[in-house]
This record gives C-alpha cells, structure tokens and sequence, in this order.
C-alpha cells in the first residue's frame, strides 16, 4: 500500500519534468515531505485536450457508496478492471508526481518507516485514479487513490505492495485519452519501474505525525539513531 508520500517539490517543477511548460494550473498546494491522506495534492491529467494540474483530495468513495464501502486512498491493480474502478479508468486517469514513498516494517506499536525512492533520484510518476469533476460537498467524492500492485524483488522486505510507478514516456501515455481501458490496465501491469531501479533507507519515526513536514522528515537515519 501507499500511506504518505514525499511530494517535496512544487507542482510547476514537476509538470516542467514531464515536459508540461503549457499546463493549467489550479493548484495551490505547497511541497511536503510528508503527504497525508485527507489533503489536496496536485495530480497531473488531461482534461478536454488540456494539460491541467489541478489539486485533488486524496482519498475516495463515491455518493453511492457511503455507508457501504469505506473510503479507500489506493487501488488495488489487479481490481481495476472491476464495476468499482472502472468509469474512472475509463476516465479519471492521472499521475501524482512525487520524490518518493513511505512504508513500515516491524510489530505494531514499534514500527520502523522507510523512505523509498528511485536510485537516480529522478521524480517518480505514480498512477493515479480521480474524479475530477467539482463536487465541493463531498471531498472524498471528487477524490483520488494511487493504483498499487504486489511488491516483488528486495521490495518485499519492506511491504508485500508497492505503489505503480511509470516512466515519464509510459506516464504519458496512460494520461493519453485515445488509451482505452484494457490498453491502461495492460500498461500499468507491464510497464512498472523495476524494483532494481529503487533504493531504500530508514527514516525518523516523526513521519508517522502526519502534521510533521519538512526535508529531515526524509533524511536517511543510521541503524543506532533515536528514530523516535
């Protein structure tokens, strides 16, 4: 899964990276090393033929669906192609930018988080599922989630799943309209950055405070410092 994020850039510098320089912006969200569900974070789509980045609530459950089904804040990959997912595969196809992600290992109570992040240090172009359209009453309802798959490689010996994660060329083009629903889910199940391309390391336990921000929140941490 995917709980928090480090998104510690801001949104014209990563829509700059994807070679966006013509995007909409109606994003007003600072950079964070310690992006929590339940807050607005910037997510790049395509929107009537517009580059747009726009902030989106992170977490999701349509109208429909409350009272019945919790809100979720990830996806599950191999779920995609089921009644839940689908209009938004179909049509609220995004990525969130971001410098990396956070899992824990350990028993509850005493668990060690991990700040994982691609070995060339370049920004990680997460996908992403929205409703884009404008339902001020409800966040959740116009919300988003990070699409995750099963872990595999060294990767699972910090989670069992990891979050998608595209190159910028792949990236693309799952935010292209002309890509159907079954050509999305096939990319997204091939096209994953490798887990031989991602490094790891230990950080403070003051991100599990999801109001605790800024860059010693990501900082590598050595196996005999006080992570409390």
């Amino acid at each position: 899964m995917c709980g928090r994020f480090d998104q510690s850039q801001t949104a014209r510098h990563y829509a700059t990276a994807f070679g966006w320089a013509d995007a909409v912006f109606d994003s007003e969200s600072a950079p964070t090393t310690n992006a929590a569900p339940g807050t607005y974070r910037p997510v790049l789509h395509v929107q009537d033929g517009e580059h747009r980045v726009d902030d989106v609530f992170w977490s999701y459950r349509p109208k429909w669906a409350e009272g019945k089904i919790p809100i979720a804040i990830n996806a599950r990959l191999e779920k995609l192609a089921g009644s839940y997912w689908s209009r938004l595969l179909k049509n609220g196809r995004g990525i969130v930018p971001a410098e990396g992600w956070y899992e824990w290992t350990g028993e509850k109570g005493h668990k060690q988080p991990w700040h994982i992040h691609r070995k060339d240090h370049a920004p990680l172009f997460l996908l992403a599922l929205a409703n884009f359209g404008p339902f001020e009453e409800n966040r959740a309802e116009a919300g988003f989630v990070l699409v995750t798959d099963d872990a595999s490689g060294g990767m699972l010996d910090i989670h069992d799943r990891r979050p998608v994660v595209l190159a910028k060329e792949d990236a693309e083009l799952w935010l292209s309209p002309s890509l159907s629903p079954q050509q999305a889910l096939e990319l997204a199940r091939h096209a994953a950055v490798p887990p031989a391309d991602f490094d790891w390391h230990k950080v403070s336990k003051k991100v599990n405070n999801a109001s605790a921000h800024g860059p010693q929140i990501a900082l590598p941490i050595d196996d005999d410092d006080d992570a409390a």
